[in-house]
């Protein structure tokens, strides 16, 4: 698992000490809707999500980072996910604790990513998915360079009902 530096943040494996930063989370009201974050703030959910993330670049699922500021505090998580790698293409997610947010965090945990995903000689294209009303997200990917291709509608299942998604993209050339 790499250890990544980026101008704001550093992207590092999960430690046991991470779990407040998935416990503020699992208080928002959205992650835990749109991620494997668990649902309610409890420490031994929040301590299975941290051991999830080490363990999914052993199982090949793909890279779960904690999102870390300078004081070595962990304000969320990024993972690459190269579900399409035989295609050339793999997606990313990211979030970021509420109390940590409209700080840079985001889009440098995201350029930071992308610089290192770009090391894998057979991707070509990397996506994310962004709903619609999520603008703060947009924005980080439009930072890094993302473009918006189209909407996706009915495309992710948010508790109870399907939303409409917008792909972005950024094409190594």
């Amino acid at each position: 698992m790499p250890v990544l530096q980026g101008t704001v943040v550093g992207l590092r494996p999960f430690r046991t000490s991470d779990v407040d930063a998935v416990l503020e989370a699992s208080s928002d009201p959205y992650i835990p809707l749109v991620t494997s974050v668990p649902s309610q703030p409890d420490p031994a959910l929040a301590a299975a999500f941290v051991q999830r993330q080490r363990d999914r670049a052993r199982a090949g699922e793909g890279w779960s980072w904690a999102i870390e500021v300078a004081d070595g505090r962990c304000v969320g998580q990024i993972g690459l996910w190269p579900r399409e790698r035989a295609q050339g293409r793999a997606s990313l997610g990211y979030w970021v604790r509420p109390s940590a947010r409209r700080q840079g965090c985001a889009s440098d945990a995201l350029a930071t990513a992308v610089a290192w995903a770009w090391t894998l000689r057979d991707l070509h294209r990397l996506e994310l998915h962004v709903e619609p009303a999520n603008l703060g997200s947009a924005r980080a990917a439009e930072r890094v360079g993302f473009e918006r291709e189209g909407l996706l509608r009915s495309w992710l299942p948010v508790g109870d009902e399907r939303r409409d998604v917008v792909v972005m993209a950024l094409l190594r050339s």
